[in-house]
């Protein structure tokens, strides 16, 4: 009777931690804020950006974690396989969870792999070219590549990204051919645009290469203009993409099962964040316009870009 008294008391003693585990409240440990890009691309600055917001708010740290390949996809699959506690987020955008899961075995369901968080906003993006190219806006462009067939090309954050979708949209429309250059990240590929290694791109992070004078801007694609580029026409002022999929969103994503609790602390924290005028700054600055969603909100759209996305590329041809 003593030997199992003994072994009831150390199976006891031995469950404590993790019944204490079981019953912390959230958040009691640091936070893994897994961006699916290197380093200086969009997806990267937006991270940081909010991770920093929600360290302020949730009073724990929030660290970055790069986890970069496949079009986002490897950091999605990553998040979509963790522990559902809070603790592993994913920084995901338009690319990784309606482009990617069309084009290949990703290895998880955009639609239900996922808890839908927080939304950091839609994003602007910009068609900029080499300053050698001798185009000035949407139309001169386009009778450009009707009159080089072939010899026109774009760089982008890798196949599957949202610059590659947009771009084949782009020639689409345009009736124009324009061959598609991936890259590991749309830093280096917004960086073979300014070496004149390819012609143009686009997407947001061409911003600081537009004010520097080492790329020119032809139009901003969005809803309506980018406030940091007040006087560059929009593509549907130009009368192009009044069909496209939606231009681009950030938001943040936890694994599927995660409690609904966690889910509705972290939406409230990270909306905070949105609210402060310095983040909202910040993330104008990339390229967004915030917009705080209920996870429910964030969820519906996934799943609308996800169809519309899909039909998309399935007349381009790319699926």
């Amino acid at each position: 009777m003593t030997i199992i008294r003994r072994r009831a008391l150390l199976t006891g003693v031995l469950a404590l931690p993790a019944i204490a585990q079981a019953n912390e409240a959230f958040p009691s440990r640091p936070i893994r804020y897994v961006c699916p890009f290197p380093p200086g691309a969009t997806n990267d600055n937006v991270s940081r950006t909010m991770s920093r917001a929600l360290q302020a708010r949730l009073g724990v740290p929030v660290v970055v974690e790069n986890r970069a390949g496949a079009g986002g996809a490897v950091g999605a699959r990553f998040v979509a396989e963790s522990r559902p506690d809070g603790t592993t987020l994913l920084n995901a955008s338009a690319g990784n969870l309606t482009i990617a899961p069309h084009l290949s075995a990703v290895g998880y369901d955009p639609l239900r792999s996922f808890a839908p968080v927080a939304s950091a906003g839609e994003s602007y993006s910009i068609v900029a070219v080499h300053p050698s190219l001798p185009v000035n806006n949407l139309a001169e462009l386009i009778a450009y590549g009707r009159a080089h067939p072939g010899k026109l090309n774009y760089a982008s954050a890798g196949i599957g990204s949202g610059g590659h979708l947009r771009g084949a949209l782009l020639a689409d429309e345009g009736g124009f051919e324009a061959v598609h250059v991936p890259y590991p990240g749309s830093a280096p590929a917004a960086n073979s645009v300014v070496a004149g290694d390819c012609h143009m791109m686009l997407d947001p992070i061409t911003a600081p290469h537009v004010v520097g004078g080492r790329l020119r801007a032809i139009a901003s694609l969005g809803e309506d203009r980018w406030d940091a580029f007040p006087e560059l026409p929009t593509a549907l002022e130009q009368g192009v993409g009044r069909n496209w999929p939606s231009g681009g969103w950030f938001g943040l994503f936890a694994p599927a099962g995660t409690p609904p609790d966690i889910v509705e602390r972290l939406n409230a924290a990270f909306n905070e964040g949105l609210a402060d005028p310095e983040v909202a700054a910040t993330l104008r600055r990339f390229g967004l316009r915030p917009e705080a969603l209920t996870p429910e909100q964030l969820g519906a759209r996934v799943a609308a870009d996800h169809a519309v996305t899909g039909e998309a590329l399935r007349r381009l041809s790319i699926v």
